[in-house]
């Protein structure tokens, strides 16, 4: 096994894709984060009192989760799913009883998506309320109220889709309060429904905005967050920077390659 392990290792490909090898000092693991275009985005040095579940709850890192299990279920339901005004209830029908595991995973996508909500919603609070919108990451809060807005946003328009009564009703409850906007009003309602009354454009526009504009708006925002951690100062912390450290924690820790 150690002479395949080797083998592979001293391929060309293997060589094209780590450059640096196992990263054994720090100075080689700050070039393997560097070289990475995903882990570029996080600190390079994580102070250890960050990484505390209990202060944190590792909220931002389950919200990320949350996203990424909906983009895979999300993906799934696209397959048999129908636009149309015709077909979109019969299609969910036929997902929950003829589609193998569609029932399970179009329940995965619901529950994630009211998990997203509520852990985006509660990931929010614990900023609030630990002080971590206060400079320098008053920039990165306005973001993060943007993705929560997003979140609202992505949970409506997918509650829509299915377009039986309570889509139906949710659509004509949204228009009028988007009708109720003062002054562009009219324009607003006649732009969400895609006309003057409930029908196929607007359940194409819904389904748009649910499954292409929203979705990238979200990935370019968060990608966003994640750079704005690291250049706001890394993870926020319970305790200022030039605070001695409590007894028995070293001052950082080093993010594994």
């Amino acid at each position: 096994m150690g002479a395949i392990i080797r083998w592979v290792k001293s391929t060309r490909l293997f060589r094209s894709i780590y450059r640096e090898g196992y990263p054994t000092t720090p100075r080689t693991r700050v070039a393997v984060i560097l070289n990475s275009l995903a882990l570029h985005l996080h600190p390079v040095r994580v102070p250890r009192r960050a990484t505390r579940v209990t202060y944190t709850w590792g909220l931002g890192g389950l919200s990320v989760y949350m996203f990424v299990l909906l983009t895979i279920t999300g993906v799934f339901l696209m397959w048999y799913y129908i636009p149309s005004t015709q077909d979109a209830y019969w299609s969910i029908r036929f997902i929950e009883s003829e589609v193998t595991f569609g029932q399970f995973m179009r329940n995965l996508h619901r529950w994630a998506a009211h998990g997203m909500v509520i852990i985006v919603f509660l990931h929010m609070c614990r900023v609030f309320y630990t002080g971590a919108y206060k400079p320098p990451r008053e920039f990165n809060w306005v973001i993060g109220v943007a993705l929560l807005t997003i979140t609202f946003l992505l949970s409506f328009t997918g509650y829509l889709l299915p377009w039986d009564q309570l889509a139906y009703w949710a659509i004509t409850v949204g228009t009028n309060m988007g009708g109720a906007t003062p002054f562009i009003g009219d324009q607003v309602r006649r732009m969400l429904l895609g006309g003057l009354d409930i029908g196929q454009a607007t359940l194409v526009r819904w389904y748009t905005l649910h499954v292409i504009f929203l979705p990238l708006l979200t990935i370019v925002l968060m990608s966003l967050h994640f750079w704005r951690v690291r250049k706001d100062g890394n993870i926020s912390t319970p305790v200022l920077e030039d605070e001695p450290e409590p007894p028995g924690y070293p001052p950082v820790i080093e993010q594994e390659g």
